[in-house]
């Protein structure tokens, strides 16, 4: 499975971006998605995820509120509708997918078999 991660950029504190998540590669892998993020001099961090299925989501308590997952599994896409930025936000947005627990959200970065490029997002105050 090959993961492309875009949409990020530069926006101001309190507006929104939408980031994507293509999936290629191997016909018919499902997977669970993940979206981590890593600001400069700190840990890759669980940002959201969501099962192959849709039916469960999850979110990191910093985002929780703010941030919504979902997938369109037709188009092979998973995105991450972010709003109410604020310059903590500021990361590399990587997404994820793991191919064994394609029913369940893992947290731990271990768990995801194969991962995208990432995407800037930085948000100005």
């Amino acid at each position: 499975v090959q993961l492309q991660a875009f949409g990020g950029g530069l926006v101001q504190a309190g507006g929104y971006l939408r980031l994507s998540c293509a999936a290629s590669g191997r016909t018919g892998s499902r997977f669970a998605a993940g979206w981590f993020r890593q600001a400069p001099g700190k840990d890759r961090e669980f940002v959201s995820g969501i099962t192959w299925t849709g039916v469960s989501t999850g979110y990191s308590t910093s985002v929780k509120g703010r941030f919504t997952v979902f997938r369109d599994n037709a188009k092979s896409t998973v995105y991450l509708q972010m709003s109410s930025l604020k310059p903590e936000d500021t990361a590399v947005y990587y997404c994820a997918a793991d191919t064994t627990h394609t029913e369940y959200i893992f947290r731990s970065s271990v768990a995801y078999d194969y991962w995208g490029q990432g995407t800037q997002v930085t948000v100005s105050s």
